[in-house]
């Protein structure tokens, strides 16, 4: 039996923030025992009163009917209690004091019917048999009433203020902080914010500015030399200790017509120019500047063209938000999950999707790339001679609900005609190392990767295979086929305010730099947020290679390609590859309060290449350990003000010994971010 009972007011258990609004009242002992004891002897005795009522209903010739509507009506009460009949027609209705009741039925195409008064005594269970006879003509239910509205029109919803709560009740002066006014004030409706709209109900105005301010002290491997200002410092290093600031603007001001949240924008145009200023204190000269004369400081300012592109969507793909549109121009892009092969802000075409209702999203984009400025890493309006080609998909809810993979194609042609030279007058391409010629490099990229949860399992992973070819590879001194790998996987698990996480990451390495492929991975331009990201000593430092004047590795990579600079250099498949093992900590302490402590263990793929290059017999695979803690601090519990500090210490293995140093190295660093 299908029991259809009147709805009843639902009040609320929570308040504001999902804070329970029920307080406990300390009472004595004694108390919930006689409460208990009253409660059992009365539902006892309301048990043995009241009765049940059953039924069943059938046609002339005996066969049930379902459904059928059956209403009892108490005749003390006037009460009516509605039931649908099961599939054999009957009905029961329990629970029922004593008193008179009517038994009403209704059935499209028979004549309605009402019971003799049914008189009900205590703890009773009488039953009775409903015939129900045909009506002529047949008769049909009646039309449903016309439904009200679910909501109400109102003329201008962007002016609705947010509703009264127990935190912030309606007519008190400057409690509700979504109107009172002030320009700092993040929960304010703001037509500069997109909050509003501007022209008409859906042409948004955004005004975004962003500080972000690095102060970073760090002891590093430095090159000394013959130009050291110190007699006595070593034949290759010197003192370690740098001092770094490089605080940059950005100003973006965007235009968009668009609807809702979750609808597609119909377009939207953005141009963000940015302002970097880098002041650098090294212990060595030959480190900030090619020229021993520049010194050991810097002061350089740079203006560049950061973001400029449009976007229109070029038309819906089903009537769920599904759409095809169109974004051409310096745009940024993340080709992957956690930015393992192409992270960057770029000119390029960028055409993009989804379908079956957002389940799947798609991307095909072609760069044209720009140079970078060397010590920002800003865009300069000049063509590099880099073609980049980008198609990925996204699955969502793959294999289980909240996992989604990823399958992705890239091609990367860097072409070098000539010498170049950074800005600090090194040169960037071709790498000083083996025979410097200019040459070109042609790779390809298949990858497959996914991210999400299996139960309470949180996991994230990418693979990549790269092939391709590089006319000159100036460690091999031939051209090489290229034939690489990249593996990384993270594994975590959540328990209440806590996260802990073990990650392995593998890039493929050389063990023959000497032979016709090259074997060692490197990426287009990479930025991965892995292994403790900006908070590690490995992925925020670059180290140079003793006197040879490539990287190691470079600044926010992980790759130890022996380029010169992830931004300027090209890419080198020559390279001992990297191992690394992880295991972090990550703590939400309050809704301001976050911290982040990894543990790494990297070790060398290969090291055949670092044989090679730096005239050693032997080199150890072992790196180093690389332990950093890091906090970051929200004081509005939003993005409009953040401060990130932390410490990231490194100590060398016996591999890191052999190539560079064995003292420790560290960094102390913090960083402002302020955002209107």
């Amino acid at each position: 039996m299908r029991s259809v009972d009147r709805p009843e007011a639902v009040v609320p258990s929570t308040g504001l923030l999902g804070r329970p609004l029920v307080t406990c009242l300390p009472a004595p002992r004694i108390l919930p025992l006689v409460l208990v004891a009253w409660l059992v002897v009365g539902a006892t005795a309301d048990a043995q009163t009241r009765g049940t009522l059953r039924g069943r209903v059938t046609d002339d010739i005996g066969a049930p009917q379902t459904p059928a509507t059956v209403t009892l009506v108490s005749l003390d009460t006037e009460v009516e209690r509605p039931a649908v009949t099961e599939e054999d027609g009957t009905f029961v209705f329990g629970g029922l004091r004593p008193g008179p009741y009517v038994v009403r039925v209704e059935e499209a195409g028979f004549l309605p019917y009402v019971s003799d008064t049914i008189t009900l005594e205590p703890g009773g269970t009488p039953s009775v048999a409903i015939v129900l006879q045909l009506s002529t003509p047949p008769t049909f239910p009646p039309p449903p009433p016309e439904r009200q509205p679910d909501y109400i029109p109102v003329p201008n919803r962007w002016k609705l203020r947010y509703p009264a709560t127990s935190r912030y009740p309606a007519g008190i002066e400057g409690q509700d902080p979504f109107v009172d006014p002030g320009t700092v004030n993040p929960y304010r409706q703001s037509p500069l914010k997109g909050d509003v709209p501007v022209i008409g109900d859906d042409i948004f105005f955004v005004l975004k500015t962003i500080v972000e301010t690095p102060f970073e002290y760090r002891k590093v491997p430095t090159i000394g030399g013959v130009s050291t200002d110190r007699p006595d410092t070593e034949a290759f290093f010197g003192e370690g200790e740098q001092w770094a600031t490089l605080p940059t603007v950005l100003a973006s001001v965007e235009l968009f017509k668009g609807d809702t949240s979750f609808k597609p924008r119909d377009w939207a145009i953005r141009v963000t120019p940015a302002i970097n200023l880098n002041y650098n204190v090294f212990r060595e000269r030959n480190n900030l500047n090619a020229s021993p004369e520049e010194g050991v400081t810097r002061r350089r300012g740079d203006i560049a063209l950061e973001e400029a592109f449009g976007e229109i969507k070029l038309f819906d793909v089903s009537s769920n938000y599904d759409f095809v549109s169109v974004r051409a121009g310096i745009q940024p892009f993340t080709s992957d999950f956690r930015g393992f092969l192409f992270r960057d802000i770029n000119l390029g075409v960028r055409t993009f999707g989804n379908w079956g209702s957002n389940r799947n999203q798609w991307n095909v984009a072609y760069f044209d790339q720009l140079e970078k400025e060397t010590n920002s890493e800003l865009n300069i309006l000049e063509r590099r001679e880099q073609k980049v080609f980008i198609a990925n998909w996204y699955r969502q809810d793959m294999f289980v609900p909240g996992y989604t993979v990823t399958a992705s194609f890239h091609w990367s042609r860097d072409e070098n005609p000539k010498l170049f030279f950074d800005e600090n007058g090194f040169l960037a391409r071709p790498s000083p190392i083996g025979v410097v010629a200019p040459h070109d490099v042609e790779s390809f990229y298949a990858g497959f990767g996914g991210d999400g949860h299996w139960g309470r399992l949180n996991i994230s992973h990418q693979f990549y295979q790269a092939w391709g070819r590089d006319d000159l590879n100036g460690i091999a001194g031939q051209e090489v086929d290229i034939n690489a790998q990249f593996a990384a996987v993270e594994a975590s698990v959540d328990k209440d305010w806590w996260r802990l996480k073990g990650t392995l990451v593998w890039a493929s390495g050389d063990d023959d730099p000497l032979d016709e492929e090259a074997r060692g991975f490197d990426s287009i331009f990479d930025n991965p947020n892995i292994i403790g990201g900006p908070f590690s000593f490995w992925n925020r430092e670059g180290l140079r290679l003793s006197q040879t004047f490539v990287g190691l590795v470079g600044r926010e990579s992980i790759l130890p390609s022996l380029r010169t600079s992830k931004a300027e250099g090209q890419a080198n498949f020559v390279n001992p590859g990297v191992l690394i093992y992880n295991l972090g900590w990550d703590a939400i302490w309050t809704q301001k309060l976050r911290s982040f402590a990894n543990v790494s263990y990297l070790q060398f793929d290969k090291t055949e290449v670092l044989q090679i290059l730096l005239f050693q017999s032997e080199i150890d695979k072992a790196i180093g350990i690389d332990t950093s803690i890091g906090f970051e601090y929200r004081p509005w519990l939003n993005d409009n003000v953040i401060i990130q500090t932390g410490v990231s210490v490194f100590t060398p293995s016996q591999g890191f010994e052999n190539i560079l140093t064995s003292d420790t190295l560290y960094t102390p660093f913090a960083v402002l971010t302020l955002t209107y």
